[in-house]
């Protein structure tokens, strides 16, 4: 053998000997850190930590589920990471709250690291019955996946599924994400903002926005006992026609001056479509407990003036995309909500779709009659079906949109049996839990959830 293959030989031995001290070192390294967490989540837990757990095949989503502790902990919470495969019933009933990170591997399958698990979600049903063992445990789900595949995110889905059907109550509804998409890994980090009470968390990407222009703005409840909500109108810039979807999502960038940086982004849903021209938002002014005004709707209905730029982008929201077809859709919402709505309203009567039925709660009759002129366009041309408002203080005991659906259960369940999607636009806490308990009351358990599976049940709740 000539003396230049002895050298290369040579060097193919010595990188394969490098490579295995690396795939040691790096075994080691793995199993010490999978040994600290495991000794983490057996040390006692205090009563507000918050665990994330993942599952991941290739290393991103345990990725993903540290950046998500990041962004917790900069809010001043006190949270655990874990893989999914160190995690059984036990240890998950000492949690209040849980957010899981979890990859689909292949066709709907779960992570080889998460096998143990999900052969546990098999079996848990019928060892524990008819008494959920997660019940007061609140979770959230942040779905990978890759939309090519037939089960496109089907091991998050069915964790989300398992979840509940142990009694647990979710923070928000389950995030998919196709690819890597990083805009629905921002709407997952306006979630984690909203749980740790941070307006200000940073974008884990910037995002890239064009300027817009504020043309309008219409105050649509003077007097009213609840804070200001304004009808904003925003134009594209010059030769741009941007498109959008009834149910999408406009993200903008605020600042806390005129002229001054963009901060985090600020989601709203759209209340308009493109053969509007412009995008409307429907925008309560928020304060905080000392008076300052909310980063996102200070912004948009105080600081900002009429002709100045606002930075903004769309992000599809396909969970929310009216039907294509003309089923029957019952829509429900309060407050600001209202907004998601008039879009698939919209989008319905451009389509000739008028089996709707919209229903809508608000505060007062007398000034929180937000978007009537539209509502009641609708109603003569034959738009809405049927639409019934409730004004939760127009009369001594409180009363929700979740009340007028158990008022009208039968209704509800005709509509439903004629093959209806249920729409819930609005406020997560208390007005979207409470209709998914009414619903729950009307319909059933397992009805709902072969609705929700079928794609028939759909919310944008924030």
């Amino acid at each position: 053998m000539s003396l230049t293959r002895l050298i290369a030989a040579a060097c193919v031995v010595g990188l394969w000997l490098l490579l295995c001290v690396w795939a040691w070192r790096r075994a080691r390294r793995l199993e010490a850190l999978h040994a600290e967490a495991l000794q983490a989540l057996n040390a006692p837990t205090p009563e507000d930590t918050l665990l994330v757990a993942y599952a991941t095949q290739t290393g991103y989503a345990e990725t993903l589920a540290a950046q998500t502790a990041d962004s917790l902990r900069a809010g001043g919470l006190t949270v655990r990471v874990a893989a999914l495969d160190q995690l059984d019933l036990a240890r998950l009933t000492t949690y209040r709250r849980v957010l899981f990170v979890a990859s689909t591997y292949g066709e709907g399958d779960p992570p080889d690291a998460a096998a143990a698990f999900a052969g546990q979600m098999q079996a848990l049903p019928t060892a524990v019955g008819a008494a959920p063992g997660l019940t007061g445990m609140q979770y959230a789900v942040l779905a990978l996946g890759d939309s090519e595949y037939a089960q496109f995110c089907g091991f998050g889905h069915r964790l989300d599924d398992w979840l509940h059907a142990q009694g647990a109550t979710p923070l928000f509804d389950l995030v998919e994400v196709d690819n890597g998409d990083p805009a629905a890994l921002r709407h997952w980090q306006h979630h984690l903002g909203l749980l740790a009470g941070r307006s200000d968390l940073p974008d884990w990407q910037a995002p890239v926005y064009d300027t817009w222009r504020l043309t309008g703005r219409t105050l649509m409840n003077p007097d009213s006992q609840g804070g200001p909500c304004y009808l904003l109108t925003l134009t594209p810039p010059a030769g741009d026609a941007p498109c959008w979807m009834a149910g999408d999502i406009a993200e903008i960038g605020p600042r806390h001056a005129r002229g001054g940086p963009v901060q985090a982004h600020r989601e709203y849903s759209i209340a308009s479509l493109p053969e509007d021209g412009a995008i409307q938002l429907l925008v309560r002014q928020m304060r905080s407990a000392d008076g300052g005004l909310g980063l996102g709707s200070g912004w948009l209905t105080h600081i900002a003036q009429e002709g100045d730029g606002i930075e903004l982008r769309v992000r599809a929201n396909r969970n929310f995309h009216a039907p294509d077809d003309g089923r029957p859709m019952i829509l429900v919402g309060n407050g600001t909500g209202l907004a998601g709505l008039r879009a698939l309203i919209k989008a319905r009567r451009a389509a000739g779709h008028r089996r709707n039925w919209l229903v809508f709660g608000e505060r007062n009759a007398a000034h929180d009659r937000f978007c009537h002129e539209d509502i009641a366009a609708w109603r003569q041309d034959g738009t809405l079906e049927r639409m019934d408002a409730v004004y939760s203080r127009d009369q001594p005991q409180r009363r929700y949109v979740q009340h007028l659906l158990r008022e009208h259960a039968d209704a509800v369940r005709s509509w439903v049996d004629a093959g209806a999607a249920i729409y819930v636009c609005g406020s997560l806490q208390g007005m979207a839990s409470g209709v998914d308990a009414a619903l729950q009351d009307i319909l059933g358990d397992e009805r709902l959830q072969a609705l929700q599976h079928g794609g028939r049940y759909r919310r944008d709740v924030y």
